[in-house]
Parts: structure tokens; sequence; C-alpha cells
């Protein structure tokens, strides 16, 4: 095919974004749209950038190196940029393109006023806007002046920010190409951003407009306060006039510069509210055109808005599809179940299907849709009560929606299936007996399911596997099981209340409940801690695991001395626990058996950091721990007014929480087992795909739903291009925050603690494990990569179950997710640690090596001097 090196903006749209970049393919596509001017203009298409590039061959050589730098390494990358910046500008431009771009600006008129705009292949993007990563030049008048500039443009594909862009998304810079974009210089009485949502909240039924005087350089550079009017439906719902003190001018030579307003003109508006109403207007076209909220850049001229620019907004945390108008209200299941990470799709397939609730994906997360339980008064208080005796910020966020007049219908009956309000669960004895059956039937189904599905391969596995989902549900839903979970939350849900009450004591269940019995959770900490003692009294292991790196290292243990009792030992540890992993209810996470290096710097801390019979002496401690404080109790009770039965009463919730609470962690880990015999069958289908060369690898599979693997699995043929798009959705799913709750709108209601008595400057959270620590503070957020010393505080974003082995280590606990009773929390009581959960961006305003004090009990952190 032909290079054509210049193509007008009219014969352009969005198909075209290889050729002319994100940037001149949305200007072409917004061009086209009705009642949308767009200022006139030519792109100068990647075929001309190549053309450049190849005219210096050593920046080849040089893309390869700046592949191969740290994006952390700022130094090294902003030399090697900068060089490759040089070389691009340095390249004479050729005479055929030169005289084409000559063409293309006498078109327009060859003195007239120009914006020069870089537009990238990878810019723009739906999960990417690259927003200011290339350059812009305003106001260029001339041929030469042009041509320099779309040099400039082609060399700002390798500023520091832009390299850096890439390597953080995964872009391979030789798969962005540059191409140039040439407009009719716009001078305008007004411009500004118009976001066709809201940036900060999400709402996608709101819209704020940016406006201040003169060009929009002087917004986005930071130079004024923009005017601020914010539109919902139509209607002007709040506005600030900024003092724009100073604006930018184009000159008539050439460039720009910056001007003093008028005081008498500061406070006034730059745009009528007609105008605001008539841009929003305009913005909802070009939101509907390209699908998308988006984020505009227009200018008033003689009382007519030119766009500039059009990108999407690509922080917006998607909306679940319901494919109905209804207002909905969705609360995260990975708040609930300590983990927020996005999960492939296979993962959010997998726990969709066995999941005792329907569930909502968007971004990569999944959601349950509370709006039928919020409706109904019978249901709504038993659902405000669990979510926020398990996370307060998902029960104020909740109210905050109630709050607002008619987005949540009343209904008159209970919605079924809502959550058990606090006390409805049927009481049962508090007998251990009714823990170990439970725990025994639970292994039993286990075992029967590693026997049977050995024996399934091809499309009878996955009928054996939808009859195995059933029976996953059958046993996670056992009322007996329900009811002991239940029983040990009530009874330490009525022993903080009622001894804070007759006792004034906070929190008095997080000692009584040290070192209780049933715990797998807690037990997987402690049995790191044994297979440790194994390890420590063999030196030549110990030096061998410093340097352990690949996954087969524990068949090279055997030729070491003591070699085979530290393999037995690591082995028998990944027999009971090797199912487990971080972020554990995403099936596609690798797991300890399959990535056993994982656990090698936690058992190296352990050997360095405890002496021999660690596990032991720690459980018992807790025990009498336990014991003493019941003791205590009970003692302080009897001398109250009627305290024989207070003493008595609180002696039986004593019980029943030692009875009930260790198996709350016993279900999760039973599904996480059924999970890895389930992960294995369907790996061993895909190796057989991947022989059949249906798949490129294995790990395909991670991008396809349940039912697509079943299909594939039929059909022997797969939608390659399927799973390399979302293969690039997931990637793009990391950057966004999922929110604890969600509303049909797009807005992401976050929530507030609303407490006045912690000291100025202290971080808020939920108190959840008792007690007051002082130590340095070690922000992790890969367990792989801990390195902690005894008396170390964890700081991290969340931890389900498989973060345990590190909790017998730590003096405290911090993380931005969790409640009362997820699993973190459970685990830091098991072990005495003064925990705070729900800290709001805690790995951020603490900083790593920092001294912080930790207020378990009343739930705050003070960062020390």
């Amino acid at each position: 095919m032909t290079e054509r090196y210049v193509w007008d903006l009219h014969e352009v749209d969005e198909t075209r974004a290889a050729v002319v970049g994100g940037k001149g393919a949305h200007l072409g596509g917004l061009s086209r749209i009705e009642g949308i001017r767009v200022p006139e203009g030519f792109c100068v298409t990647t075929d001309a950038f190549r053309r450049i590039m190849a005219e210096a061959p050593s920046v080849d050589d040089r893309l390869d190196r700046l592949a191969n730098l740290n994006p952390d390494d700022r130094e090294a990358v902003r030399a090697l940029s900068a060089e490759i910046r040089r070389t691009v500008e340095g390249i004479a431009v050729p005479g055929d393109l030169a005289a084409a771009i000559t063409r293309a600006l006498a078109g327009l008129g060859e003195q007239t006023a120009c914006a020069v705009r870089s537009s990238a292949t990878a810019e723009d993007l739906p999960t990417a806007s690259f927003a200011g990563q290339q350059d812009t030049y305003l106001n260029v008048v001339g041929p030469t002046a042009i041509l320099q500039h779309i040099s400039r443009c082609w060399a700002s594909l390798f500023t520091e920010r832009a390299v850096t862009y890439r390597q953080r998304n995964g872009i391979d810079h030789r798969t962005v190409q540059m191409a140039v974009v040439v407009q009719r210089m716009v001078l305008p009485h007004a411009a500004g951003i118009l976001f066709t949502a809201d940036p900060v909240t999400g709402n996608r039924k709101v819209a704020t407009v940016d406006a201040g005087f003169g060009l929009g350089e002087a917004l986005v550079s930071g130079l004024v306060n923009p005017d601020v009017f914010t539109v919902r439906q139509g209607e002007i719902v709040a506005k600030a006039i900024a003092a724009k003190q100073r604006a930018v001018h184009a000159l008539p030579t050439g460039g720009t510069r910056e001007v003093a307003i008028d005081p008498r003109r500061q406070k006034q508006p730059a745009l009528t509210d007609a105008q605001v109403l008539r841009l929003v207007e305009l913005g909802r076209r070009i939101e509907a055109h390209f699908g998308r909220p988006q984020d505009i850049e227009w200018c008033l001229a003689d009382d007519d808005f030119r766009i500039v620019q059009s990108r999407p907004i690509t922080t917006l945390f998607p909306i679940p599809e319901t494919g109905d108008q209804e207002n909905h209200v969705y609360v995260s299941v990975g708040h609930g179940q300590m983990m927020t990470d996005p999960v492939k799709p296979l993962g959010l397939s997998m726990w969709r299907l066995t999941a005792m609730v329907p569930m909502h994906e968007a971004g990569g997360r999944l959601f349950v849709d509370v709006t039928r339980r919020l409706a109904s008064p019978a249901s709504r208080a038993g659902l405000l009560d669990v979510m926020g005796r398990g996370d307060p910020l998902i029960r104020d966020a909740l109210e905050t929606v109630l709050d607002r007049d008619g987005f949540v219908p009343s209904l008159p009956d209970a919605a079924p299936g809502g959550p058990p309000a606090r006390g409805a669960s049927a009481p049962i004895e508090t007998d251990p007996a009714l823990v170990t059956g439970l725990i025994e039937r639970s292994r039993a189904s286990i075992a029967a399911l590693e026997r049977d599905i050995g024996t399934k391969t091809g499309p009878a596995l996955f009928d054996f596997l939808l009859e195995a989902f059933e029976e996953h549900k059958r046993v996670l839903g056992d009322p007996l099981s329900i009811q002991a979970i239940m029983a040990g939350m009530e009874a330490t849900w009525w022993l903080n209340d009622t001894l804070l009450e007759w006792l004034g004591e906070k929190n008095a269940a997080d000692t009584l409940t040290l070192s209780a019995p049933d715990n797998v959770t807690s037990e997987m900490g402690l049995a790191l801690l044994d297979v440790a003692d194994v390890i420590r009294r063999w030196p030549e292991v110990v030096a061998f695991l410093q340097d352990v790196e690949d996954e087969g290292f524990l068949d090279e243990l055997p030729g070491l001395a003591g070699g085979t009792e530290a393999r037995d030992a690591i082995e028998s540890y990944l027999d009971r626990y090797g199912m487990r992993c971080v972020g554990e209810i995403d099936i596609t996470r690798p797991r300890w058996r399959e990535r056993p290096t994982t656990l090698v710097p936690v058992i190296l801390d352990n050997v360095r950091n405890f002496e021999p019979g660690a596990a032991e002496r720690r459980f018992e401690q807790g025990r009498r721990k336990a014991r003493k404080k019941e003791q205590d109790v009970l003692s302080r009770l009897r001398a109250l007014p009627d305290g024989d039965r207070k003493a008595d009463e609180t002696k039986r919730m004593i019980d029943r929480v030692r009875t009930f609470i260790g198996y709350r962690e016993y279900p999760k880990y039973a599904i996480i087992s059924r999970y890895f015999l389930y992960k294995r069958a369907l790996l061993e289908e895909a190796e057989r795909l991947v022989r059949a060369h249906v798949l490129r690898e294995k790990e395909d599979i991670f991008y396809l739903t349940f039912q697509e693997i079943h299909d594939v699995v039929r059909e022997n043929q797969v939608d390659d291009q399927l799973i390399r798009r979302r293969e690039e959705a997931f990637r793009s799913y990391h950057a966004l925050t999922p929110p604890r709750v969600l509303t049909s709108d797009g807005e992401a209601v976050t929530g507030a603690y609303r407490r006045d008595d912690v000291p100025a400057g202290a971080l808020i959270g939920l108190p959840v494990s008792a007690g007051t620590v002082e130590g340095r503070a070690r922000v992790i957020r890969d367990m792989a990569e801990a390195d902690l010393e005894a008396g170390d505080i964890l700081v991290t974003t969340f931890t389900d179950p498989s973060w345990s082995p590190l909790f017998v280590g730590i003096a405290g606990l911090v993380t931005e997710v969790g409640g009362l009773m997820t699993h973190g929390a459970v685990i830091a009581r098991e072990y005495g640690l003064p925990a705070v959960v729900g800290v709001e961006r805690a790995t951020g305003l603490i900083r790593d090596g920092q001294r912080i004090r930790v207020h378990g009990t009343d739930g705050y952190i003070e960062i020390l001097p």
C-alpha cells in the first residue's frame, strides 16, 4: 500500500487510530457529529513518523536499552529518553514529506496560526487516556515553525513521563507510533474542560464544567483556578466563581503569553448559565457518539463552542450491566473477602457459579445488588446491622444513599434471601462435637471430590463440575454450619457490647478468644513456625534457601545435610495448606503448591526471629491469657449488683465464643481446597488443548469463563483475539480503585467514620483487635517481598488468610480494607495483635520505616516524629 503522509481531519474517524493516532481519530469522529464544531485541520500520519524513525537507525538500539530499564530508575530513564528526543528532533524532514505538509498547510492559509498536537496510537484509548503524556504547541505561525513543532511532537513520544507511563502500563515502546494533528488556532473568549461524568464520584448523571478566560492552557497548567459548574439532568446544581487574575492569550507573531485580567472582570463568570447548559448538551451528544463518558476540551469564540479534544475518562469505575433503567445499589464482594485486586474472567466466573447469592461483575470485581433489601424496612435493618458490624464505612455509605429522596424505592415486604439480622439464627448447643462433626463432613466431601474428579476428562469433566458446584453450595449453605458461624459472631458481639455496658471495657472478646480451638487459619501460621524449627537445625539448608529462585528447589534439598527432613517438613505443610495463596478467591492465582518459593522468605524470617518451640509456646501463652482474662471478668462481674447472674450469663457466652469462633475460618479453607481441585482439573484440560494447538498456552483459559472453556473443549477452537482483549482489559483494571458501595448512576460512595474522639492528624479506622503498640511500619503489598523483624507493624492493603504466616512475626496490623469479622481481624485477635483495619489510603499515608503507634482498642493510628 502506498504511504500517505497527510489526511484531512474530515477524512478520518475512530477506525483510523492506527494511521492518525488516538487524538486525530477522536477529532475526526467529533467532526462528524451533528452540531459539533471542530477547528479545521489535517493529520500528519504514522507513515510519516515511521519514515522519520527509519532515518535514525541508532534509535533502535536505544529503544532496546530503554525497554530493559527499571521505570523507578528515574535518572536512567530521563537520560536515555532525552538522548532519543534529541536524535529525533535533529532529523531533517525529507523533502517530499515536507512538501506534503506544506501543501496541507496552504489549504488553511500559509501564515494561519495553528495548534500543533501530538497524537499517539496508544493515546485516548478507552482504558488509558495518556493525558498530558505528549506535547501540544499553540499559536504556531508559518511553514518553518510548523515543521519544527511537528518534529518536537514526534520526539515527545519519548518524554520521560510518556516513557514511564508506558512502562508502568505494560505498553511496548515500539508498538506506539506518533501522528501529529495541525489545526487552525481558535482565539477564544473563554476555554476549559467539560467532564460528562463527575470525575471524583463517578456519577454519570452529573457533568462538571471548568471555565476560564482566554486559552485553556491557563487552566491545564494550573495558572488560574477555574469557575466550576455542576450540572445534573439539565439543571445547574452548584457553581463556584473563582477570582481569575490571569489568562493566556495568543500573540500575533506566534506563541502565547500570560496577561493580567482587569480586576473588574476577575470575578465575572467565564460562561453564562445558558452557555454552560448548552455546552453540557453538546457533551452529552459527544458521549453518546463514543459510548462512554468523555473528558472534553472546549473553547468559546463569538458565542460558538469549538471542541478541540475529547477523550474517555479512564479513571471511572465501570457500572454493572443490568439491562434495565432502574436504580441499583451494589456492595463490593472484594471488601468482604479481603481481596480488592481485579480477578481474571475464569476467577469471576467460578466465584459466581459457586456463590450463594447472585453477583454482578464490573471492572474485574464482583458486587452484590442490595437494592431490594434496602427497600424493605424489615430486611434493611438487618442488612445495615450486619454490614455495620463488619465494615462501618459500608454502612455509612448505604445510609448516605438511603438519605437521598427516591433513589431507593420503598417496598412493603422484606425481600427473601437477605443476610440474617443479629440474633436471628436459631440457637444451637454449645457443644465442641458439633464443630468436629462439621469439619469431618467437609473433609469427607472434599475427599470424595478429589477421588472422583480425577476420573473425568473432556466434556464429561464439565458436566461433573456443574454437579460438584451444587455440592459445593450445599456444603457452604449447610444450616448447621451457618448456625455455628453465627453463634461465634453473636457471642463476640454480645461480649463486647455487654461487658462495655457492665464493666466499661472495650473489645473484651479480643482477649477472651486468644488461642481458640479449631481455627485452621491461625494453625496455618503456627505450623510454619514448626517448619522453621526443622530447618533451623541445618545451616546448609538455611544458606541454600536464602538464594532460592527456582520453583523446583524442593527436589534439590535432599542433596544437602538435613535436606530430606527440610523437604519433608515443607511438603507436609503444603499437603495441608498448599492450596492457599494471596488473593485466593481468584482461582487463577498461583497457589503455594504451584509456587512454593512464596513461603521461603517467611520461613527464613521465622528461622531468624524465633526460638525453637515458638508455635506451642505462643498457643499456650494465648490460652493462658484468655483464661486469666475470663477469671478477671467473672470476678469483677460478681462484685456488681446481681453479679452472680451476670457472671453466669457471661461464662456461658465465653464458652460459646471459644467453641464456635475458630470454626469461622473453616468454610473458607474448604472453599479454597475445592477450588484447587477444580483448577488442577481445568489446567489438565488446558494442557491437552495446548498439545492440540488450540491454545497458545494453558494459562489462556484464565481469560475465559467456565462456559467458554467448556465450549472450547467441545469444539476444539478458540477466539484468540477475545483472549488478548481480555488480557488487555484485565491489565487496565489494576488502575481502578473498587468502591465499597457503587450505584447504578456510577457513583462510588465511600462512607465516613464520623468520629471526633481521636487526636488531630491521626488516621482513623475500625478497631478489631485490642491493645496499643508502637513500632516500625513495614508497608508491604506483596507477601513474597516481606522482610520483617520482631516488633514490626505490618501495613498493607488487605490480608486474606494466606497472610497469616506473617502474623506470628509482627507486633501490630494496619490494613486499608477489612471489618470486624474478616480474616485478618479474626487472626489478629487470635494472636493478640493490636489491629486497626479499614484505614483509607494507609499504604500511601504511612511511609515504610516510619514509627507509628497503633491504637487497636480505639481504632486509630498516630504517625510519630
